[in-house]
């Protein structure tokens, strides 16, 4: 499989539509044996539920907001995924540090390629490109975001949805929950209420 070539328009950190608690999170010892970096995940969403093409007045914005999307990352956003992770005052045990910075919010597009390129979506490496890449090598722990969001359009006018976030800070159940809420933000659905574990009520 072989796809085009992905141009990012936008990239830019989103923060909570309102101020958060600023607080530090005790991580358990099954968080700190989670591996460490960002697991990725793809949802693909075909235009009309097939091919074809949208109408060159309307791109692609289309049938999915991206601008949309964004705002519902900002409403949406609880203290842990808007943090960074850092350290214990002794400087051992990894923390989540609720101090409002952001998550990353990617739109880019993929003008050569459509849904159906990828073919029967077995994972390979042509799919990380479709997930916000951050490097998490060096010893700061605290100089990337714990949620990457990446909007991809298609020319068929499909579009994937990637996220990568921190296992630290999130497994694939509350991930999923997560997104679904935001999707929810902007549509005319009944609303979630706030899916996450308040992990600070288990300390």
């Amino acid at each position: 499989m072989t796809t085009g070539i992905i141009t990012v328009r936008k990239s830019t950190l989103v923060r909570p539509a309102q101020e958060t608690p600023c607080r530090r999170l005790w991580l358990s010892s099954l968080d700190l044996v989670a591996p460490g970096p960002h697991t990725p995940s793809v949802r693909f969403y075909r235009h009309g539920g097939g091919g074809g093409t949208p109408p060159a007045d309307e791109g692609r914005s289309f049938f999915f907001d991206g601008e949309g999307m964004r705002r519902a990352l900002a409403e949406a956003l609880v203290p842990r995924l808007a943090g960074r992770l850092g350290h214990d005052g002794e400087g051992i045990r990894l923390e989540i540090d609720c101090n409002g910075e952001g998550v990353l919010f990617v739109e880019a597009d993929a003008a050569d390629t459509a849904v159906d390129d990828y073919g029967d979506f077995a994972p390979t490496m042509e799919f990380r490109r479709l997930v916000p890449a951050v490097e998490c090598s060096g010893g700061d722990v605290s100089a990337f975001p714990l949620l990457m969001v990446q909007v991809t359009y298609f020319k068929c006018g499909g579009v994937c949805l990637g996220v990568g976030t921190h296992h630290h800070v999130a497994d694939g159940m509350s991930t999923s929950h997560f997104i679904n809420s935001c999707q929810l933000v902007v549509s005319t659905l009944p609303r979630y209420s706030n899916l996450f574990h308040a992990l600070e009520q288990l300390q």
